[in-house]
Parts: C-alpha cells; structure tokens; sequence
C-alpha cells in the first residue's frame, strides 16, 4: 500500500499532466449553503474526467458489451485542500498510481484555476470484473497495455498526493 503524502503537488506541477476536463466556470446552481461549490460537485468532475481515463483506456460501452467485461469501483476517497467558488474556473488531471492484474488506483485532482490551488482530490481504486459472473478477473492484455501506457503518460517528479489509507492490496 502507498503511504501517504503530507506535501501537496502545486498548481504548476500538476498542469503539466494532461487535462481531463475544463476549464469550466464553476456556475451559480453548484453553490451551497456555505457560499461555496458542493460537495457533490467536486466528485462529479472527478469521477467525469476519471470515467473519461478509463472510457480512453478502453472500457467503452463496446467493450462491456462484446466483451462482458468492466470495471466496479472498489473505493474511493476524497480529500478537500481549498475551497472553490461559484464563478471561478476549474479543471481536472488524472494520474494513474498503481495497477495489479485486475486493480487499478487513480487520483483525480481538481484544480482551481482562478486561485492556483488544488482543491480536491478523489482517490478510487477499480476492479475489473466478469459483467456474467459478477467476480475480479484479470485484465486483458490489450487493456492492460493501454493502462500502462496511460499510467507511464502521467508519470511525473512529484508523489501522488494519496491518502495511505487505501490502495492495490497484493
């Protein structure tokens, strides 16, 4: 299991990574009784750039169909290190942490533009499963490729900021 990092990564190191998603302008509906953006919000661009990973990895709806194959998420874990407001401007990176045969671990992080901060991060771990029976199994070697090299594409100088907490149990 990773530990956990203390020292964040800065807004400068993790836009070098690819941009998932944005920049979008946080707009008045995601505002909550604490005049900042939900909490909902910040895992639904999460999970929307983390969907967007895997659906480029290759688990599209072709694959679970003509395959019977997917992943489910195992676990997940959100961290809040800045708030975001309505009318500020944000985008999430994905970085891939570790994978085993039928695990992988990402964390999404939500940057704030406007301000230069990371906001949130979303840790999730995913298994890949048989759709038929329910149960892990391996990936195949086609997708476990293509997870490589997406992992190897957001390698970076700088600890993923995990919780310690969860990860790929061997």
């Amino acid at each position: 299991m990773t530990s956990s990092t203390t020292t964040l990564p800065d807004y400068e190191q993790v836009v070098r990574l690819p941009r998932e998603l944005g920049p979008i302008v946080v707009p008045e509906s995601f505002r909550d009784e604490n005049d900042h953006m939900n909490i909902r919000h910040y895992f639904d661009l999460c999970v929307e750039a983390a969907g967007g990973v895997f659906e480029r990895i290759g688990f599209t709806d072709e694959y679970r169909s003509g395959r019977g194959h997917g992943v489910f998420t195992a676990e997940h874990h959100i961290r809040y290190h800045a708030e975001t407001r309505v009318g500020e401007e944000v985008s999430v990176y994905v970085r891939g942490v570790a994978r085993s045969d039928k695990v992988a671990h990402v964390v999404a992080m939500l940057m704030n533009d406007t301000t230069r901060r990371l906001s949130a991060t979303l840790e999730i771990t995913a298994i890949h499963v048989d759709l038929r029976t329910r149960s892990a199994t391996p990936f195949a070697a086609d997708i476990a490729a293509a997870m490589d090299q997406e992992f190897e594409s957001t390698e970076a100088d700088w600890p993923v900021p995990v919780c310690g907490a969860m990860g790929i149990r061997r």
